[in-house]
């Protein structure tokens, strides 16, 4: 049982990293769309491109689309950040709701940004690795104390 709450601990932990990162990034991407440089929110998410090549006048829709993306970092973020307090406690909700926010918003940038060759190792992949540890340890607790859990 100890190192079942462990697992939750470390999850939760990884999962606050997780989202600060991500409520960082969501409001730094806003930031240049909010102040009509467009540019440099795409170089700060695409880090790993000679940002002289992303240094352009783009259409404002494109900078719609990039506030868009930079919102929703924020409040996937925020969901799992505050998703993270539950797990530390145990709650299933709390861990599915974190790894299908968290997840599924990983497993989108790894297929476009981490597979593309678009970003470097560090932050944007390993809070990819970040995001799968932790999913991995509240699943394992999760399913290991399924009957338990699912009783309370």
């Amino acid at each position: 049982m100890k190192n079942s709450s462990t697992l939750l601990k470390v999850s939760t932990i990884l999962w606050m990293i997780w989202g600060l990162v991500h409520i960082l990034a969501g409001v730094l991407t806003m930031k240049g769309i909010l102040t009509d440089d467009i540019s440099s929110s795409v170089v700060g998410i695409a880090d790993a491109v000679d940002p002289s090549t992303l240094q352009m006048d783009y259409p404002k829709a494109t900078g719609a689309v990039i506030g868009q993306h930079g919102f929703n970092l924020f409040w996937i973020g925020i969901v799992t950040f505050i998703s993270a307090c539950f797990i530390w406690k145990g709650n299933k909700n709390a861990i599915f709701l974190a790894a299908i926010t968290g997840g599924l918003a990983d497993l989108g940038y790894f297929l476009f940004l981490d597979l593309g060759g678009y970003v470097k190792f560090v932050p944007g992949t390993i809070m990819t690795i970040i995001s799968s540890l932790a999913i991995v340890t509240s699943f394992y607790h999760y399913f290991k104390n399924r009957k338990r859990i699912d009783k309370n």
